[in-house]
């Protein structure tokens, strides 16, 4: 995502329609099957910068001058130990073709202006050929696909699955398909530029006004470029990705990209098929029926080709960026179309509205969500001491209907490290957070490369700023590139202290994608608890099951303070378990060293805990 910010007025008040009424039905299919099923973890790396080993970090700098990371820096050494970290699927953010400020043009790809990219290097989501990748990860740019697709296949070789974005909301200002398949024609090419909307037009247009560039942002830091002029050719101008109809768009405005045209019209109403009553309970492949002879806005058609066109490269799915400001029946009709294709496709959106989660998942068909504004939040107010533990329970909860279809994460390339001071402050402080995203649910868990290793972000990359790893500039990622030492993948440089974390993801994330019980049962444990003057407030209990394992989760948030307490299990949770009264050893499945007992007596249970701070204990019930 470029920005979160959202236009209140306009094309993007279109995709917020009213929640489906079916909050209190039975689990999806999806989370009843999977008891059957393990946890999965998703390993998001911004491909740029995995590879690079070059440390100068200059504001603004040029790849001679803070290198770039290439599609084979992914090593199979690289490949296996991302697979022993735990990992089940590789995200390779920013693989696309977008728009980026360096000279290409003696392999047939135009310039782009700086007035008009985010950086230098660009953002991700301002893409420029759909049907390529970007150049800068290429050894021979030329040869720049065979070498992405020679990746793909060495992370299927390594048992791992391949994610890559899609952003459908928008496109780069200046797109060109230089790459298109024989018959597909590029965005707009059809266009009627007259008029501000046409329901096969792929753009808004505003007639008779050409394009400004808007105020603010200096291009390049003020360095010379010819195409820096005060100029960009776009006659007439488009609507802005971010749904601004402005000619001359804010610099806060998502200005490098173009809205995309999906039938709905300005005034914020449908000129397509709606899916009918009861189609949130259909299967993806009735979905799919049910679209194949209506007729679709040109829009839906070119990405749907564009999807299917990676999963028949290899691509074993897709995250969607900004998808809640696309109408769902697009998602209906693309995604049942990808699952005709691969079933087993991973198909992960950025949606940001609660009210919305049940629409994207069911009418939309995703299999997964973001879930930013619920427990990503929480767990950070949490630990900048803004809010309790407690409110994890009601989140939790809550979501119980669609828990499985809610990805839990702590980083990635939105939002601020999980390190830095802006949000958990060290690397350590962050533990008990990714104890309880990991445990929590049965949803996948995301981490962030250089997570593991306390990446803080703390460089001044020119466009982006620190705190977040800048996906706008070439820049090298310190923490990872410690544990990257030289290409050998080996974490030789890293100090005793990273080493010890990766240790403890390691721990955490190879027990997550093997334990039966997180794809089980979950009971909150905090409320009876919190009425022992012993148990901190800073701390979070709950206990998680299947028929072949239970575990009690225990995770203290405070930074400062060693708690010890006699832990709770209700006769509830005893009964469901069908423990009977005696003594039982529990074993943290962690690092196999805490060890305390279970007394139950009366059909009540009991367990004397000692938890030092920032720690998280899962036992395992004996």
């Amino acid at each position: 995502m470029i920005s979160k910010k959202i236009i209140a007025a306009g094309i993007t008040l279109t995709v917020l329609f009213s929640a489906c009424k079916t909050k209190d039905l039975k689990m999806s299919t999806a989370k009843e099957s999977a008891a059957t099923e393990k946890k999965v973890v998703v390993y998001q790396v911004f491909t740029r910068l995995f590879g690079n080993k070059n440390t100068a970090n200059k504001p603004w700098g040029t790849i001679e001058e803070n290198g770039v990371g290439k599609f084979n820096d992914f090593t199979d050494k690289a490949l296996h130990e991302i697979k022993d970290l735990g990992v089940n699927y590789v995200w390779y953010t920013g693989v696309p073709h977008h728009a980026l400020v360096r000279d290409y043009t003696a392999y047939g790809i135009s310039n782009d202006d700086p007035e008009v990219v985010k950086g230098r290097a660009g953002s991700p989501y301002a893409v420029k050929d759909y049907y390529n990748v970007n150049p800068d990860l290429a050894v021979d740019p030329a040869n720049r696909l065979e070498e992405f697709e020679a990746l793909i296949k060495r992370t299927h070789a390594a048992g791992l699955k391949v994610i890559t974005d899609i952003v459908p909301n928008h496109i780069a200002r200046k797109y060109e398909g230089k790459s298109n398949p024989v018959g597909v024609k590029d965005f707009g090419a059809d266009d009627d530029v007259t008029v501000e909307y046409k329901r096969d037009n792929n753009f808004y247009y505003i007639p008779n006004q050409h394009f400004e560039i808007p105020d603010g942002d200096i291009p390049l830091n003020g360095e010379k470029n010819p195409l820096i002029d005060g100029k960009f050719d776009e006659n007439p101008a488009k609507w802005t990705g971010n749904g601004s109809r402005k000619f001359k768009p804010d610099q806060n405005d998502w200005y490098e990209t173009v809205k995309v045209n999906y039938g709905v019209r300005p005034d914020g109403t449908k000129d397509f098929p709606e899916l009918p009553a009861g189609f949130d309970q259909k299967s993806y492949q009735e979905h799919f029926a049910f679209w194949q002879d209506k007729d679709v806005p040109d829009s839906w058609k070119k990405f749907k080709d564009i999807a299917l066109y990676w999963i028949s490269k290899g691509v074993d799915g897709f995250r969607y960026d900004m998808a809640e400001m696309v109408p769902y029946e697009f998602w209906s009709y693309m995604n049942s179309s990808i699952k005709m294709k691969n079933p087993n496709a991973f198909l992960l959106a950025e949606v940001y509205n609660p009210n919305e989660y049940r629409n994207y998942i069911r009418l939309g068909k995703m299999d997964y969500l973001y879930d930013k504004v619920e427990t990503y939040d929480k767990l950070k107010d949490i630990i900048r001491g803004k809010s309790s533990p407690d409110e994890l329970t009601k989140i939790q909860n809550g979501m119980a209907d669609i828990e499985h279809h809610m990805l839990h994460f702590l980083d990635n390339h939105d939002e601020q490290r999980l390190a830095s001071p802006e949000f958990a402050g060290t690397p350590e402080r962050g533990k008990p957070l990714m104890v309880v995203s990991a445990t929590i649910s049965t949803s996948p868990t995301m981490i962030y490369f250089g997570q593991e290793v306390g990446e803080a972000g703390n460089e001044d990359a020119g466009f982006g700023k620190r705190s977040r790893t800048s996906i706008f500039d070439y820049i090298g990622v310190p923490n990872h590139q410690r544990w990257m030492n030289d290409g050998k993948f080996d974490g030789g440089q890293l100090s005793d202290s990273e080493k010890q974390l990766r240790d403890f993801y390691k721990r955490l994330l190879n027990f997550t994608i093997k334990s039966d019980a997180l794809m089980g049962e979950f009971q909150e444990i905090q409320s009876i608890n919190r009425q022992n003057q012993a148990y901190d407030p800073l701390l979070y209990s709950f206990v998680r099951w299947s028929d072949h394992q239970k575990l009690i989760v225990v995770a203290n948030f405070s930074s400062e303070k060693e708690s010890e307490f006699e832990l709770k299990i209700p006769s509830e949770v005893i009964s469901k378990w069908n423990l009977k009264d005696g003594s039982y050893v529990l074993v943290d499945k962690l690092y196999l060293q805490n060890k305390t007992y279970l007394n139950v007596k009366n059909g009540e249970g009991v367990a004397q805990v000692k938890i030092k701070p920032s720690e998280s204990l899962i036992f395992e019930v004996n």
